[in-house]
């Protein structure tokens, strides 16, 4: 049974999901504020956290950025506004998705799901590809640097897996998500860019002077099959 934590202070709000959720056959543990949220998270094995920004105690983001210290869970952002920048910083700090609110139930189990999907196969005894310093396993969806793992979204990780299948090739934003067409989250201008900066963080050395991931103005991305 698919275990989620809804961490949202608006009480009929987190009622209604819950009951909507647990009607699919999911088990729902509800926290109010993020101080709560956070502690539960530490002591439960939950599979998804569906947050809202607008929380009492610390925002949305705040949350996101202490969850992301100690744990990988994929993470389900909900905002009231829609605002384009909330979407960016959210992506930034480390939120697999984000839904604006009013939302129908629907869409927010359909995007549970694909979260899920995304994060569901694995194979440790799967090989993995090397490109220098960097190793990218894809079966068990695990990236390394130096032989340390590096902290990704799961639509980061998948990101990440197409441009090194397409390396030395330069791809164009728009080549770029269509090959990432098998997921729901909804495309806005700068989604792309917004990735690719949060994947440089982690396997660059110096992330405003890339080196695997090149930006090729006017046009794209290439991923370098050799570094300089």
């Amino acid at each position: 049974m698919t275990k989620v934590l809804i961490i949202e202070d608006d009480l009929e709000q987190s009622n209604m999901l819950a009951e909507y959720l647990s009607s699919a056959n999911m088990f729902v543990h509800c926290s109010h504020d993020g101080t709560t949220g956070i502690a539960d998270l530490k002591k439960s094995d939950c599979d998804i956290v569906v947050l809202d920004i607008g929380l009492p105690d610390m925002d949305g983001f705040e949350v996101c950025r202490k969850t992301r210290a100690f744990s990988s869970v994929p993470v389900l952002m909900l905002t009231a506004r829609g605002d384009e920048m909330d979407r960016i910083i959210g992506l930034e700090i480390g939120a697999d998705d984000y839904l604006a609110k009013p939302f129908n139930p629907r869409e927010l189990l359909a995007r549970i799901k694909a979260i899920l999907r995304r994060g569901s196969q694995y194979n440790p005894e799967s090989t993995s590809n090397r490109f220098g310093r960097l190793e990218i396993n894809e079966h068990a969806r695990a990236a390394y640097m130096d032989g340390q793992a590096i902290n990704l979204t799961a639509y980061q990780f998948d990101l990440l897996v197409s441009l090194s299948k397409h390396a030395g090739r330069v791809l164009s934003r728009d080549q770029i998500m269509d090959a990432m067409k098998g997921h729901d989250m909804e495309a806005f201008d700068r989604s792309i860019d917004v990735h690719i900066s949060r994947i440089r963080s982690q396997i660059e050395d110096n992330a405003k002077k890339p080196k695997r991931i090149l930006t090729i103005r006017g046009t794209g991305y290439v991923f370098a099959k050799e570094q300089d």
